[in-house]
């Protein structure tokens, strides 16, 4: 079972240095962030870039931290915290996946 240590461990560095490009860059970093860097210009000014930089900093710091949990879970108990961790995982990234950038971005839109 130290598969799944392994496949949680790996993950564990990614997103904290993305959690740590995110800290460090602030509203620089918001071009990062998928699909956004594709609208052009005028409709990125419609956008908070420091909240959202903030907001992905702690996505990345939480699936960071569910990782480590399901890689040391792994490691001392079983196999099967690393399978749980995935599957928080997916469940809080695909709350966060949209197909349409404005519906995306929506909650970041500057009034």
């Amino acid at each position: 079972m130290l598969i799944g240590f392994y496949m949680c461990i790996i993950l564990v560095p990614c997103f904290a240095v993305l959690a740590l490009v995110f800290a460090v860059f602030k509203e620089k970093s918001a071009k990062l962030i998928s699909g956004f860097n594709t609208l052009p210009k005028w409709k990125q000014e419609k956008y908070d870039r420091k909240r959202m930089a903030k907001d992905y900093r702690n996505h990345f710091a939480l699936w960071s931290v569910i990782m480590l949990i399901g890689a040391l879970g792994s490691w001392f108990l079983s196999g099967y915290f690393a399978v749980g961790a995935y599957m928080v995982w997916l469940v809080l990234f695909f709350r966060e996946v949209h197909m349409d950038a404005e519906k995306a971005f929506a909650k970041y839109e500057i009034k």
